[in-house]
């Protein structure tokens, strides 16, 4: 049997203010630019999924893409969509940035996916963020080009 990967899709809709109490409202400023404005900012943002599985030669489908989907909803849609990142629970000692939300994300699902089975997470934040974290195969997340804005 061989191995495959797939990649899905997902899409949800938040604010947020990239804050911490750590740092003076100067310092805030200065890390954070506009995206530090007390009434925050949002984002369409992009989730992409990829899983691995092994493809039975007999029916060619390794991942069941409803399941995926439906945990994806449950996990990350249904939590994030349309909210205050900066509400979340997980964001109380955490700034709501990329790297640190496709963080979440990844451990939002890997522990409902069968181990080893999820393989990576992606983040679209802006047009030129894109966020990507691959659980122990990598251990940081990967901001790639641009600022955030």
């Amino acid at each position: 049997m061989a191995q495959a990967s797939v990649t899905r899709r997902y899409r949800f809709c938040a604010a947020h203010r990239l804050h911490t109490d750590h740092l003076s409202p100067e310092e805030n400023l200065a890390a954070f630019g506009k995206c530090n404005n007390p009434n925050g900012h949002g984002h369409n943002y992009v989730v992409l999924v990829t899983v691995k599985s092994t493809v039975p030669t007999t029916t060619g489908k390794g991942v069941d893409l409803d399941r995926l989907d439906q945990i994806v909803g449950q996990q990350v849609i249904t939590r994030f969509d349309h909210h205050d990142l900066n509400q979340d629970p997980e964001f109380a000692d955490r700034t709501t940035t990329g790297e640190n939300l496709v963080l979440l994300i990844w451990d939002l699902l890997v522990k409902c996916l069968p181990t080893g089975q999820l393989e990576k997470v992606g983040l679209i934040e802006t047009r030129d963020n894109y966020f990507e974290y691959a659980g122990s195969m990598s251990q940081a997340p990967v901001l790639r080009e641009g600022r955030h804005g």
